[in-house]
């Protein structure tokens, strides 16, 4: 079994956001001038810059969440993920790492259902199509879809985004 450090030096530098995707060169010695070259490295700076402190557990949860690129999860999943990869985490953990890297604007939260919230990777500006039967979220281009009107916020408030989730289902079903 590969222990969680030895898989995090292991990750292709495409981990962050901050990182350049170099096929042909290894993570160690692809660098950046934002950036290491290091997912670990890089993870912990960016959750620095995020304000929030890169403890064993967010360094973990983090390196599970973005080190697959651009996906939607729940926290159940998350959980899943990290005992699979011996990442000891309880649920609450789980949770609260998800809220706080939400709160940090590192994670995207997309509510589907009242009992159902996903986490998004791609904080940028876009809808989602929620397969209903497979659960699972799929990133529409905020440029397919048309919000012809939207109301005046009241007093006080500002639209802060809209979010568009188009349910699907197969046919006959």
């Amino acid at each position: 079994m590969v222990s969680l450090r030895g898989a995090l030096t292991q990750v292709l530098p495409g981990l962050m956001a901050a990182s350049v995707p170099a096929p042909s060169a290894s993570p160690r010695s692809t660098a950046r001038a934002d950036g290491t070259g290091c997912p670990v490295h890089d993870l912990r700076r960016r959750l620095r810059e995020a304000g929030l402190r890169p403890t064993r557990q967010r360094v973990g949860l983090g390196w599970l969440l973005f080190a697959k690129g651009e996906r939607h999860l729940t926290a159940e999943m998350l959980y899943e993920e990290a005992s699979k990869a011996r990442v000891p985490v309880s649920l609450a953990t789980v949770y609260n790492t998800l809220h706080q890297f939400t709160q940090a604007g590192l994670l995207r939260e997309v509510a589907v259902d009242g009992a159902k919230t996903y986490f998004d990777t791609n904080t940028g500006d876009h809808h989602h199509f929620f397969l209903e039967g497979e659960n699972e979220l799929v990133d529409i281009d905020r440029q397919k879809v048309e919000v012809a009107a939207i109301p005046d916020a009241p007093p006080g408030y500002e639209v802060a985004r809209v979010d568009v989730i188009v349910r699907l289902r197969k046919i006959g079903e």
